[in-house]
């Protein structure tokens, strides 16, 4: 599943380019965001990127908000659309993918200091007053990360293939992580800012079940409400045909699962051997004392008890 390697340093070359274009134009706006961004992934979306900035409050929850664009190689007005209707544009020359525009977003959340992000789609599908629901758990320091809930919402989708698809991605999400989740595409998400850049994002597609699995993985606190979901208006779906759509997010749930598996597997390893180093060098091993000594405390080798290094966001979260 990993990407070529010609491709990720042309990645970053593109993100590297996009980021200091968008500090030289936007300058201190850029570099002083507020509070919550809303990162948007646009691609020909001329026509509704316009209404759906339009209707994203400027405060929620006490909080100001800044919107942040990513026109992905689009062709046609959407950039200068979505500048008109206030919202600070990342022009990137080449359609990459969703998943790829996004990381871009959140990498200019983060560089402007944002502390929390919203993501929703171009397409006008998701509903802009529900973002202070979804940012609520968070602020009250409950949740890491809440992702929006058709299946505990509702949703005007009627496509039998689609819903169903919904709810098998949800169960197989849901065994993988062994966290119960409900709806594992939705596109409407609130998080902290710092979460996107702990988590490996490589996926330039069907980037949603990266996020997740990798937010699960990483041991941070996800959250699922109830949520609403409209019909597209305007343009038409990106997403194409129902079984390509399935196969590729399949394929790239069981890839993200397998990386993130292995990833956990090498850095237990890694404190194992950590913890072994330590008991040898403090001498006695902790249940045992030396002549004279009493047995250490809540330690192991001098090692804090957690498995999970300070750093590690496991180490003071749950799922």
């Amino acid at each position: 599943m990993a990407r070529d390697v010609n491709n990720l340093s042309d990645d970053d070359a593109i993100d590297r380019a996009a980021s200091e274009a968008f500090t030289e134009e936007f300058g201190d706006l850029a570099r002083n965001l507020p509070p919550v961004a809303i990162v948007i992934a646009a691609f020909n979306e001329e026509g509704a990127i316009g209404p759906v900035i339009s209707a994203i409050p400027e405060i929620v929850a006490g909080l100001r908000t800044a919107t942040i664009v990513v026109s992905d190689g689009a062709v046609d007005a959407t950039a200068k659309e979505a500048g008109q209707a206030g919202a600070l544009v990342c022009e990137v020359p080449v359609n990459r993918g969703q998943g790829a525009a996004l990381r871009l977003g959140y990498r200019l959340a983060r560089e402007g200091g944002a502390h929390y992000i919203v993501t929703t789609d171009a397409d006008g599908q998701y509903d802009a007053a529900e973002i202070e629901s979804l940012l609520a758990p968070i602020l009250a320091d409950q949740a890491d990360f809440v992702t929006g809930s058709r299946a505990l919402g509702s949703e005007e989708t009627k496509d039998p293939v689609r819903k169903l698809g919904v709810r098998v991605f949800a169960v197989m999400i849901s065994m993988l992580t062994g966290q119960r989740l409900t709806d594992t595409t939705f596109g409407l998400r609130a998080m902290r800012a710092e979460v996107t850049g702990a988590v490996r994002l490589e996926q330039p597609q069907y980037q949603a079940s990266e996020l997740l699995i990798g937010v699960i993985t990483h041991g941070y606190r996800v959250t699922e409400l109830p949520a609403t979901i409209h019909r597209r208006r305007v343009g038409k779906s990106k997403k194409g045909n129902n079984a390509f759509y399935a196969l590729m997010f399949v394929r790239v749930v069981l890839g993200t699962w397998l990386r993130e598996r292995k990833r956990r597997v090498r850095e237990d390893r890694r404190e194992s051997g950590s913890v072994a180093d330590g008991a040898m060098a403090s001498g006695p091993v902790v249940g045992t004392a030396a002549p004279g000594k009493s047995v250490p405390g809540p330690e192991r080798g001098g090692l804090p008890v957690s498995d999970a290094p300070a750093d590690d966001p496991r180490s003071a979260k749950s799922t």
